[in-house]
């Protein structure tokens, strides 16, 4: 079941200068909604992304920023799948060099309901699965 999809908002710690502060592009599920009748020891799914217009980069705060979902949607930290979406980026003079798209499991150490030590890894294919048919079904574009 889609809890939220939209732009996520997180403040900083630079009070008055809003130093960390930014946003970005948020889905959450709740997988256990979503597919009745099957146990998911990983019973919410996240994904984020960069907004071109966001001071700041989703990996420099993906701690910040998972700490805060946990919170607003009260998700066990422990029952959540992290996912970092980056879409396919093109350089070079004529485009020609390619980033491919990739979407990054973030595990983190949790603290006191504190995400801190991210640590990253491909998306399990299973994971990349399931997000791609949430995808289709609420037609959400990340």
């Amino acid at each position: 079941m889609l809890i939220y999809h939209g732009e996520y908002h997180w403040e900083g710690w630079g009070g008055k200068l809003r130093l960390g502060h930014g946003k970005c592009r948020l889905s959450v599920f709740d997988l256990s909604k979503e597919f009745s009748g099957i146990l998911h020891f990983k019973s919410h799914m996240a994904i984020v992304s960069d907004l071109a217009d966001s001071p700041t980069s989703v990996k420099n705060y993906t701690g910040h920023i998972a700490t805060g979902v946990t919170e607003k949607y009260q998700i066990e930290p422990s029952r959540l799948i992290w996912v970092e979406y980056y879409p396919e980026k093109r350089f070079g003079i004529q485009k020609q060099m390619v980033i491919p798209e990739r979407y990054d499991e973030t595990e983190f150490t949790w603290i006191d309901g504190k995400a801190i030590h991210p640590g990253w890894k491909p998306l399990k294919k299973a994971y990349l699965d399931i997000l791609e048919h949430l995808m289709l079904k609420y037609r959400l574009v990340l």
